[in-house]
């Protein structure tokens, strides 16, 4: 009589998570590159083509906008199918993203821009679902630190992206298309590369293992083979993807509902600001070549130390972690009011420091979201969580050019750190268990 598979012990678990992690550090690194790439030419390209300052926000507005609505059939394709398909989906469709975004500069047409950067936004996805499937497998007292290590190695690719925006410029010319066009394909070929890798190395899939394990843990009856590492399907029932039940899961959850808002917060203030910055430097004639060195610092602060934000909220917990990002976010904004046109050292220290407060309330915002959810609920609740964040930034990020345009981007860092103080506010006043 053959003996039913057993699933894997501790050791087993603790071996695949290190090896999933590794997995989605590498491919942070690739996607990181094609991310910052694009992003740090939309808005120029943007005010290229249209010839409108005022419009200019709208390329990033609609890479956040797409990724955060893109996020709703990933979140549902991972609960049915794990996180190395849903991954994988994102990352080739914001390779046609770059791919219309090279063809709207060789037209000159900017809805098609538009268009393109919408569907670009789903390496975003990518790049944000890729932190919650680094924690599907960690123990709850380094759930923190794992999280954060997949978010610190997209520093390497996201600093290294705008730093290439002069061998960009190069590439394109060398092949006939439009300069600010480089850029977009070295993230055509960064995404791709990260989907090569995810689909390779990304197995056994971390989500239906952790699904597994707790169908197992509640039935008794092994779903995971121990020499092939195969998951077995779980129920359907089982496999709540829903955004809708994610939202009223975040609704329900006072747990949820504090890390929700943080990520939330954090992000609406830095994309707001990061995305005008290009534009403010612009204004005052600095060179591309400046913009993405200041672009790259910003992206430094966001990642470069998110190890540190991770291990402060494994032993601090998540709102002091969340209240000391509210107080950058708030120094950060503060700098670049201040800031004149052009390029300023108050102007780097601002940007360093909005991605630094971005990291400890994305983290630990982030760290609250997974340890709030169930196993059966994870991707729903995640996904509705990733889709609030993307609607809300991608709203401040319109707001952003309007501001800019009529009010100065003096007023633009006014009205971020006034965002990141209500948020200190909610957290201070609200303490969930």
């Amino acid at each position: 009589m053959m003996t039913a598979p057993r699933p894997p012990d501790a050791a087993g678990v603790h071996a695949l998570q290190n090896r999933t992690v590794g997995t989605l550090m590498s491919s942070q690194v690739l996607g990181g590159v094609g991310v910052a790439s694009g992003i740090a030419v939309a808005a120029l390209m943007a005010a290229e083509i249209s010839g409108r300052d005022d419009l200019s926000g709208l390329a990033n507005t609609t890479q956040v906008l797409g990724g955060a609505l893109i996020t709703i059939p990933i979140a549902a394709l991972m609960a049915a199918r794990g996180r190395r398909v849903g991954l994988v989906a994102a990352y080739l469709i914001g390779t046609v993203g770059a791919a219309l975004a090279i063809t709207a500069a060789v037209l000159g047409n900017f809805p098609l821009l538009l268009l393109g950067t919408a569907l670009f936004g789903a390496s975003s996805t990518a790049n944000s679902q890729a932190r919650y499937a680094a924690v599907d497998l960690a123990p709850p007292r380094r759930r923190g630190r794992h999280l954060s290590l997949v978010v610190w190695a997209t520093t390497v690719g996201s600093v290294l992206g705008p730093n290439i925006l002069g061998p960009g410029k190069a590439l394109a010319q060398s092949l006939g298309l439009p300069p600010l066009a480089g850029a977009w394909l070295f993230s055509a070929a960064g995404f791709l590369v990260a989907a090569v890798v995810l689909s390779v190395l990304l197995r056994p899939d971390p989500l239906l293992t952790a699904r597994a394990l707790a169908d197992h843990s509640a039935t008794g009856h092994p779903v995971v083979a121990p020499t092939t590492g195969t998951v077995a399907q779980v129920p359907t029932a089982r496999q709540r993807g829903s955004i809708a039940h994610g939202l009223r899961q975040i609704l329900a959850s006072p747990v949820l509902r504090l890390g929700t808002l943080a990520v939330t917060g954090g992000h609406v203030v830095m994309v707001a600001v990061m995305v005008m910055t290009p534009i403010h430097m612009a204004h005052g004639d600095a060179q591309v070549e400046v913009i993405g060195f200041v672009i790259s610092i910003h992206i430094l602060g966001m990642y470069g130390l998110s190890p540190v934000a991770g291990y402060l909220t494994d032993r601090w917990g998540a709102r002091p972690v969340i209240l000391g990002g509210v107080l950058i976010l708030v120094a950060a904004c503060v700098l670049a009011a201040l800031s004149v046109a052009g390029w300023s050292i108050g102007l780097l220290a601002g940007l360093f420091l909005l991605g630094l407060g971005w990291s400890c309330t994305m983290v630990a915002g982030s760290g609250l979201i997974a340890a709030g959810s169930t196993v059966a609920d994870r991707a729903a609740v995640q996904g509705a969580s990733d889709l609030v964040m993307g609607l809300s930034a991608a709203a401040a990020g319109a707001l952003a050019g309007v501001v800019v345009q009529h009010l100065g981007y003096d007023w633009l860092g006014v009205a971020g750190a006034m965002i990141a103080l209500a948020l200190g506010a909610y957290t201070l006043t609200h303490r969930p268990r």
